[in-house]
């Protein structure tokens, strides 16, 4: 308890970091009257990021209408937020809106054409928030879409439920509010801060009650430090008071001051046992919790010389800065720019048509004169004043070589994320260098890289698991392939064993039986008098369509005449070709001068004959051909097709002169038959001639 307490002693006396500068503050010009607001616009353009994280996604539809406080877009994933409609009405749009950002690119987004109405969907208030468990809050919290309203708009549930494993035992809440010109945070403690402090009642409460609970504020808001420590009497809270210096409200460099300890290297204060919040933060944890509201709208500071009035206003999300701009008299030939956050961290906005979000905590909309454009930057003069002021103990100086090198290696190394991107660097330098730009470039170069290479990664890895699957595949088709055959081979080799049983014998004959009536049927259908009668019938077809054809020819005109003579001329030669036939079948018939009597004789004694003797004849003749090829060598096999050729030949010759003999229109195809066998038989003598050489 001793160590506790010197410890919170030593708390209390603020320490101080390295670096930090001391612009001009110019705070009074906001505070001059309380916390305002302005006529709901007429479209809300309310983006779907809006904080650090994955985008959320759109639940609504096109002409749906929305009440205020209903969800329009779930988180996507842990490190996302919700997002809500600021009002009542329908929805427009589905599509890319403006985005405060510095690369001024639209991102996707909800338009509601807004009814006036502010009808509040049904919401859930708790009145004693330790009823619930800190889990039940922080899924509150979640479905609220709460986000830090002082950085770059953390989700808040995530921040309060760390995953280092380390005991949290300090939180922090930040009211420094360090950057010139932004009163937001003091205005809200100014004026609401019993709802502050009843937000940080809640902190507490969902970390456990850590053992110490710090609110920082800087010296130079003497009404805030009233207002907060007179809210936060009777309560364990610590309002701290430190010197002013900028940038002292940076997350890293507040936890320094009130505590002495130094967050490492790209860790985070839960690393170190400290959950640090932003005064309006707290709040709007504190309004999710006790009446259900989710954020939907923020306070934010409306200042610059091109104003006719400049303060403080609560602005619903999603309401376009010219709209802003509009009911705060601004005159543009006066305005130099418009700039979205403070002088020193915050970014020029080349579209006012770009809404409020969640992290917008000012709009400066200053004149020339007021904040006069930097001058033409110059070259290093390696002065060193930029690693005087750097708050985070960098080497400015080398990270800007670096950068313009694009040299990422170097730029890690020398610890360019440590870099809050305060300005303070770029404000001190003779040169006027825009430093802090080379980083924040700097740093998108390396997320890009390390995506491109986390997308790689991933590519390969799933290249090598389809690869892997693949190999799996074929291995198991080759295990079944493997197995089909073995079961084959077990099945033949059963077989085989049943084949010596005596039924298999007996099942066998019978197989024989069929197959011999087979090869009867089939010597049956190839009998001499079917291949006569199935010649007849061809010639009949074919000398019909000699004689169509030839009515065509006579009847045709002379431009037809042409195809259909040639058409004739195939049909005459096929008529012949069945001729022929028809003369080969009546040889094979037995008398080819019988006639059709002769032939009917023939079929019937054919029919009177035993066919089964016949049949099997002619499986026996054809057995001893085929046994007889099967025992002739090559010399001897070829010898045979040589006879065969010359009698074929001898055939066709006898046939040729009979052609001509007759004047028969056919003798052309006779004789080009005949020429193909003599080139044939010529071809065979050769051969057999060659292998005598030989041998």
């Amino acid at each position: 308890m001793q160590l506790i307490a010197r410890e919170h002693q030593r708390a209390l006396k603020p320490n101080d970091f390295h670096g930090g500068v001391h612009p001009p503050e110019n705070k009074h010009q906001s505070t001059g009257e309380p916390i305002g607001s302005i006529p709901l616009a007429e479209t809300l353009f309310v983006p779907l990021v809006q904080h650090v994280g994955a985008s959320a996604l759109p639940l609504v539809k096109l002409g749906e209408r929305v009440l205020k406080g209903q969800m329009i877009g779930e988180a996507d994933g842990l490190i996302s937020c919700a997002v809500h409609a600021p009002s009542s009405g329908t929805v427009v749009a589905l599509e890319p809106v403006p985005m405060p950002h510095p690369s001024g690119l639209p991102v996707d987004g909800v338009v509601i054409r807004t009814d006036g109405e502010e009808q509040w969907c049904e919401l859930r208030p708790c009145e004693d928030f330790r009823k619930l468990a800190p889990l039940e809050l922080l899924d509150k919290i979640r479905d609220c879409g709460i986000a830090g309203l002082g950085g770059a708009g953390f989700p808040a549930a995530v921040k309060l439920a760390p995953h280092t494993g380390t005991e949290i035992d300090t939180l922090i809440i930040n009211g420094t509010e360090c950057e010139p010109y932004i009163t937001a945070d003091d205005m809200t403690m100014r004026e609401r801060a019993a709802e502050i402090i009843a937000g940080v009642e809640i902190l507490a409460y969902i970390l456990d009650e850590p053992q110490r609970v710090l609110i920082g504020i800087e010296d130079n808001k003497p009404e805030a430090i009233a207002a907060m420590r007179k809210a936060a009497e009777g309560t364990r809270f610590d309002v701290v008071v430190y010197p002013t210096k900028y940038p002292s409200g940076g997350e890293k460099q507040l936890i320094q001051i009130l505590t002495g300890r130094e967050v490492p290297n790209r860790g985070l204060p839960a690393n170190v046992g400290i959950i640090c919040h932003n005064t309006g933060t707290a709040r709007a944890i504190y309004r999710a919790v006790r009446f259900g509201e989710p954020l939907i709208s923020r306070v934010t500071t409306v200042v610059g010389e091109a104003l006719e009035r400049q303060r403080n206003i609560e602005v619903p999300i999603g309401t376009p800065i010219s709209h802003i701009l509009k009911h705060h008299g601004v005159h543009r030939g006066r305005m130099q720019r418009i700039i979205h956050g403070g002088p020193m961290m915050g970014f020029t906005l080349e579209d006012d048509s770009a809404p409020v979000i969640k992290t917008t905590t000012c709009i400066l909309v200053p004149t020339d004169a007021e904040l006069p454009p930097p001058p033409p930057a110059q070259p290093c003069i390696r002065c060193g004043f930029c690693a005087e002021a750097c708050p985070a103990s960098l080497l400015p100086q080398q990270l800007y070589w670096y950068a313009r090198a694009e040299d990422r290696e170097k730029l890690q190394a020398y610890n360019l994320f440590d870099c809050i991107e305060c300005g303070a660097c770029s404000y001190v330098c003779p040169s006027s260098i825009p430093l802090v730009q080379y980083y924040r470039a700097a740093k998108g170069d390396i997320r890009s890289a390390e995506e491109e290479k986390e997308k790689s990664a991933r590519a390969r890895e799933r290249f090598e698991f389809r690869k892997l699957r693949i190999e799996k595949a074929e291995k198991e088709k080759e295990e079944k392939r493997r197995a089909r055959r073995e079961a084959a081979e077990q099945a033949r080799q059963q077989r085989q064993e049943n084949t010596d049983a005596p039924e298999a014998k007996a099942a066998q004959q019978e197989a024989d039986v069929v197959a011999a009536a087979l090869a009867r049927v089939k010597a049956k259908q190839a009998s001499p008098e079917q291949q006569l009668a199935r010649a007849q019938r061809s010639l009949t077809s074919a000398e019909q369509r000699v004689e169509r054809l030839q009515k065509k020819l006579n009847e045709a005109p002379e431009d037809q005449r042409g195809q259909l003579a040639a058409q004739l001329k195939a049909a005459q030669i096929k008529a012949a070709e069945a001729r022929q036939k028809l003369a080969e079948a009546e040889a094979s018939a037995g008398d080819s001068a019988a006639g059709p009597s002769t032939v009917k004789a023939a079929a019937d004694s054919s029919d009177s004959s035993p066919s089964a003797d016949k049949a099997q004849d002619a499986i026996e003749r054809a057995k001893a051909a085929a046994a007889a090829r099967a025992s002739m060598s090559d010399e001897e096999r070829l010898a045979a097709e040589l006879e065969a050729l010359k009698a074929r030949v001898t055939k066709a010759e006898a046939r040729l002169e009979k052609a001509r003999a007759e004047n028969d229109a056919n003798v052309d195809a006779f004789a080009t038959a005949l020429e193909k066998m003599q080139n044939k038989l010529e071809q065979k003598m050769r051969e057999q001639n060659n292998r005598g050489g030989e041998s």
